[in-house]
């Protein structure tokens, strides 16, 4: 069986070398270009090296060279990074993996699109944990209805950019959509002085930020005598890593189409 051609955008950070390292280490993968973005200190380097293992494949900044004969590019970078990827991916019908979060409504309009061209696995979160957690969420939240008041919290490194997380936002829109509500009208985002009493449609996110602490969510559905809390706590980016290998697995024999996790896990 022919391996899949891997390119990895981002690859100098922290997690892109962990997506280095989880595609050097699958034998049906090869890794065949690594991408930054202009000026970045890495350009010309070993991208194995800074994943722990030379590997011969130097960090580029050209992308149309970069995703040249490329299966699929695996992009857990910035939202404008991402977005410029995906017009050359489009051009040159090479299928994405995407883990950027923090996209605007018009950047995710440009994904739909382009997915009508090639085809995309988009999701906040690859751990496979977490979207187990999904499920569980729904399954919880349908079954309390109306009389548990919920509350998402997130904590996550020094240097994420966004907040809350997009693992968090998935979170609130997967209880929104078991409770029947519209989450863009009932997120209430952190509190401060005096806010009167909770509203029961709420859908409340508090965020923190510190250390290196890779990525800690959890849903909380509280009611009269009883709380029920689901958590999912990430020590390690390998997880995320493995959960975007699976991804351009399936991805790479799609021809268009956006996906998600739940379609790579088969729960669709």
């Amino acid at each position: 069986m022919a391996q899949i051609k891997i390119a990895v955008a981002g690859g100098s950070g922290r997690m892109g070398r962990a997506l280095v390292e989880a595609a050097m280490s699958a034998p049906d993968l090869r890794l065949v270009n690594v991408l930054e973005q202009k000026g970045n200190p890495n350009i010309g380097r070993d991208a194995g090296e800074l994943a722990g293992s030379p590997c011969g494949v130097m960090i580029g900044d050209d992308v149309a060279k970069s995703i040249a004969g490329v299966d699929v590019l695996i992009d857990f970078t910035r939202p404008e990074g991402t977005v410029a990827h995906l017009a050359a991916c489009r051009k040159q019908g090479v299928n994405m993996v995407i883990g950027t979060t923090g996209f605007g409504e018009a950047q995710k309009q440009e994904i739909a699109g382009a997915a009508r061209d090639i085809a995309i696995v988009l999701s906040p979160n690859f751990s496979v944990g977490v979207n187990v957690a999904f499920r569980l969420i729904e399954v919880a939240a349908g079954a309390l209805g109306k009389g548990y008041d919920v509350e998402i919290v997130e904590a996550h490194h020094r240097h994420k950019v966004d907040a809350p997380s997009g693992t968090a936002l998935r979170m609130g829109e997967v209880v929104a959509r078991a409770l029947g509500r519209d989450l863009r009208k009932n997120a209430i985002y952190g509190r401060e002085g005096v806010t009167g009493e909770r509203k029961d449609e709420t859908i409340g996110f508090a965020a923190v930020r510190g250390g290196d602490l890779v990525g800690d969510h959890t849903v909380m559905c509280i009611g009269s005598g009883e709380r029920l809390e689901i958590s999912h706590r990430a020590s390690s980016r390998a997880n995320f890593a493995s959960g975007a290998v699976r991804a351009a697995r399936f991805v790479a024999a799609r021809k268009n189409g956006l996906f998600d996790m739940s379609d790579v896990l088969g729960f669709k």
